[in-house]
């Protein structure tokens, strides 16, 4: 029986890796391209945060606890240059100090304080996790660039290789960009 014991035990162990290690490939991090982003967004937005709000979600299917950021981002559309605001979600966030969830694919908090500009890269999804329907953040963090203002204009922040914006570019060039892209 001892035998049979240590042959089921390592079955199942081996069984339990296998599952573990197909896991960790499903949830692989895609790097984009400028292209590519634009083609899988349904809409780029340049713009202020106007405002930030946490919310939790439970789902008998997903579980409880799911936490959610909205961004109210004003601006304008940089494919028609059409004014927009928008709401913006992505998964994680803190209702209190004690209350919510840290997600590594969120954006960085200082990235989403209310008043900064952005450009954000968003999708509809009809459930981003427990039945919440939003215009999702495209590649989680991946899909939002700072914007400051230069000498020469606004720029926005490049996050370096495998982003869609890899490196520092002027706001008026990214514009034209995806533009261009959107045209295809």
């Amino acid at each position: 029986m001892n035998k049979r014991f240590h042959a089921l035990a390592g079955q199942l162990a081996a069984a339990l890796l296998l599952a573990v290690f197909s896991l960790s490939a499903r949830a692989q991090i895609k790097s984009f391209t400028l292209e590519e982003m634009v083609q899988v967004a349904d809409q780029t937005v340049h713009g202020q945060i106007l405002a930030s709000r946490v919310f939790r979600a439970d789902s008998p299917r997903d579980g409880e606890g799911l936490y959610f950021t909205t961004l109210t981002v004003q601006g304008r559309a940089l494919a028609s240059g059409q004014p927009i605001t928008v709401d913006v979600t992505f998964r994680g966030g803190f209702l209190s100090e004690t209350e919510g969830v840290f997600n590594s694919e969120a954006p960085a908090a200082d990235d989403v304080k209310v008043g900064r500009r952005v450009v954000a890269f968003y999708r509809w999804s009809d459930d981003m996790g427990g039945g919440v329907a939003a215009n999702a953040l495209v590649a989680a963090h991946g899909g939002l660039y700072r914007v400051v203002e230069g000498q020469r204009g606004a720029a926005v922040l490049g996050r370096g290789e495998g982003y869609a914006i890899h490196a520092n570019q002027r706001l008026e060039q990214l514009e034209s960009a995806v533009r261009l892209l959107k045209k295809r």
